[in-house]
Parts: structure tokens; sequence; C-alpha cells
């Protein structure tokens, strides 16, 4: 307690210091000035499967103003020259014909690890958070579904932990309005007991699992490090939750969500949700691993979304491939317009503070090769807008595209996954 009372007098003498002077420009500095500069912002959208290849995909490079958007990306018209597709991309590590989001933001084989049936990396969005995130509540956020035949694959979201374990995400607009706004109602003393109590807990329980380490074979006592890794991940919550205790959470922009809350409304609300957490500066990474059967279902499709994936199968198939394809650009539409339409706490256009990138590892049906990735925002420095870009190089490492990405976004990353440069073609 006593370095809490030393922490409170040096605060206020130094404000009575600052109160005795006249400001002055020259004296501004730490995260004062600092706030000047408007922060960049990631979101990445995991699509599962593919779209339907002849009426989704651009058959010519070009401008969109002068080539035109195909049937499937024609709901995104309004923001023709602010959308931009990259062909010829290729997920080289990816190797599940039904996992659309299981390497895509690692770019790892899952299966190719020697001795291991099942060995993932870390994602993207966590090595950007390191970079950009680590002065918000939360450094990124996870969010996912419920539905395990959506083509994403294993997982529990998109993202993974630098151990490749699988990060939980959170799967309810409830949830996840309550994390952005929920304020405790528990006092100062009442939230210091509780989460000294749970690094109690947790220390013991690590003490007990490591006093039996070495009477456990090798097999177990990898189990047992991957079980420590969850732990490890707990304690760093809890060390977030105990740096942020005392700042309360900002207000809700809108009323919380009803709790019996599925497929397209869930969607929907999300999609507020998500500016909302960029606009209160909660967060700067997010990933949404977004689902796909819950929302054919609500629009009354009778197909799912592994039975729309072969839709070359009978013209019915395909027809309501089409139609998918054309409701999803819309719903990505509409969040476009949310985000051009939101100005965050620094006054700045959220669209523009922004970099969105939406995509799969399979292109079309459980095809790898090709995959779909669309990126727009005005995060994203010189990349450029309004246009298909057709690499010149078949297969292309999607890993390459994401360096990019980050390096436009004035993230230093010069190696990530199986990368073996970056694109120029996308610089304008």
């Amino acid at each position: 307690m006593s370095i809490h009372l030393h922490n409170r007098r040096a605060i206020l003498k130094a404000g009575c210091t600052a109160l005795a002077l006249p400001f002055m420009e020259s004296l501004s500095f730490g995260k004062a000035a600092a706030a000047v500069v408007p922060p960049k912002r990631f979101l990445m959208i995991g699509c599962g499967y593919g779209f339907t290849k002849e009426t989704f995909f651009p058959t010519e490079a070009g401008r969109f103003a002068d080539i035109g958007l195909t049937p499937g990306l024609k709901p995104l018209e309004r923001h023709r020259d602010d959308i931009t597709m990259v062909s010829n991309l290729t997920n080289l590590g990816a190797t599940n014909a039904h996992g659309g989001s299981t390497s895509y933001l690692t770019g790892a084989n899952v299966t190719g690890t020697p001795g291991k049936r099942f060995h993932n990396s870390i994602s993207l969005d966590q090595v950007l958070a390191r970079e950009i995130g680590q002065d918000t509540r939360y450094p990124t956020i996870a969010l996912s579904d419920k539905d395990t035949n959506d083509g994403h694959g294993p997982g529990l979201s998109l993202s993974w932990s630098d151990k490749g374990q699988p990060i939980p995400g959170i799967t309810s607009p409830v949830d996840l309005y309550h994390q952005l706004f929920g304020q405790d109602k528990e006092s100062a003393e009442e939230r210091e007991f509780r989460l000294a109590e749970r690094r109690s807990v947790l220390d013991g329980v690590v003490a007990d699992l490591k006093s039996s380490r070495k009477k456990l074979s090798k097999t177990d006592q990898d189990k047992l490090e991957e079980y420590l890794q969850s732990i490890r991940q707990i304690e760093q919550t809890i060390s977030r939750e105990v740096e942020w205790s005392n700042t309360p959470k900002p207000k809700a922009p809108f009323k919380q969500p009803k709790d019996a809350m599925d497929g397209l409304a869930a969607l929907k609300t999300f999609q507020k949700l998500i500016v909302a957490a960029f606009q209160t500066d909660s967060t700067r990474v997010i990933t949404y691993r977004q689902p796909i059967n819950s929302i054919l279902k609500s629009k009354e499709f009778s197909l799912g979304a592994h039975s729309l994936s072969h839709y070359n199968l009978d013209p019915r198939r395909g027809e309501a491939s089409r139609q998918k394809d054309a409701m999803f650009m819309a719903l990505f539409a509409d969040l476009l317009d949310m985000f051009k339409k939101t100005v965050d706490i620094h006054g700045q256009n959220l669209f523009e503070s922004t970099l969105i990138s939406y995509g799969s590892n399979l292109r079309t049906g459980h095809g790898l090769k090709g995959c779909p990735a669309i990126y727009t925002g005005g995060a994203g420095g010189n990349l450029k807008r309004g246009e298909h870009i057709a690499l010149p190089e078949e297969d292309t490492p999607l890993a390459n595209y994401w360096v990019t990405l980050a390096q436009q976004s004035g993230v230093p990353l010069e190696q990530f996954s199986h990368s073996t440069g970056t694109l120029g073609e996308l610089v304008g």
C-alpha cells in the first residue's frame, strides 16, 4: 500500500508543478504527445469455404472502374474505389481442403511436424498486437462462431498463441458487449483480493504440476507443457486486468444486445461491436472467424455451407452458391458503411485509420490454390485501392501478402511464416 501512496504523492506534487507553469508545447512528452499520432488498426475476417469460381473472381486485372465488378462482388459497388482483390496467392502451409481458417493467419502446415499429429504456430494478429496493441485494454480480440462445419477447420478462432495453441474466440455478442463496456460493481479492494486469489490458485496448480513432471513419460510431459502454456495465458490475462483495473471502461454507444441471438442478427451485432471496439480504442487488432451455416439458415437456405461448396453438382446448388456470395458481400459492404460513418476518440475517420482484410485458405469448392484476398481501408499507407491485382507468379505465398500489409501500415515486420518477401505490385 505504501507504494500506491508514494506514487499518489509524486503525481500530486508533479501536478502542482504543472499547474504553476503556462502551457509550453516543447514540454509535451510521453503518452500525451504520442496520442496526437492517429493509431492504426487491423481487422482480419476469415470466411471459411471459398466462393463461386465463375461469378466471383475477376478474370482480368485492372481498376474496377474500368473492368467492373463481378456478380459476386457487385454488392460492393458503392465501395468499388476502396476495395482491392489480389489473385494468385496461396497459403503454402494449408493442406486441409475443409479448413479455410486453421492456418489462414499462421501459414503453418499443421500436420507436417514430425512426431506431432497437429502443430500450429503464432497467428498474425498476435504479432501485430505486440507492436500496436499494447496501449489498449485488449491488445487483440478474437471473435468466432459456434459451428464447426463452416469450412473453417480445427481451432477456436482465427487466432493462435506463440506456442501454436488455439485462442478461444468470443461467440456471443452479449459477451463481447460486456467485455467492452460492462462496468464492474466491485470495489478496488474487492477486485485486488479476487485477482490475488486467482493468482494464488494458479501458482499452486503450477507448483504441483512442475513437481510431478519428472515422473511423466515424454508424451505426457509434452501434454503437461501445453497445459502449462494455457495457464500462462490466464496469468497474462490476470496481469492485464490488474494493469487496467483502475481505468473505467468507455460508455457503450448503444444498448446491450439480446441474450438469445444467433445467425444473421448475431453477425450484424458483432459488426456493430467491432466498429465500437475500434471507435473507443478498446483494441486495435480484431480477428473474426465469420459464421456461415447460421447465416444461411437465417436466410432460409435449404443447403448448408459444405453442400454449397459443391455447387457444380447441380444448377440449384450453383444458384444458391451465387446467392450466398452476394449475401456475404452485402454484409461486408454494410460493415464498411459503418466504418466510413464513424469517427474515433482521436477525431479520425475509422475507415481511414483501419486496414481490413477478408479472405480464406480456400478459393472455391475445396481448392487450396489462388485463395481469395480482399483488402480495404486507409491504414495501409501506399497500398493500391480500387482494383484487381493479378500477381505475376501463381502460388505466391500468402505470407508475403501479410508482410506487405503490415509494413505498409507501419508495422516493422520483415518476415512471417513462409514469406519470401513483399509484394511491390500492391504498392502505388
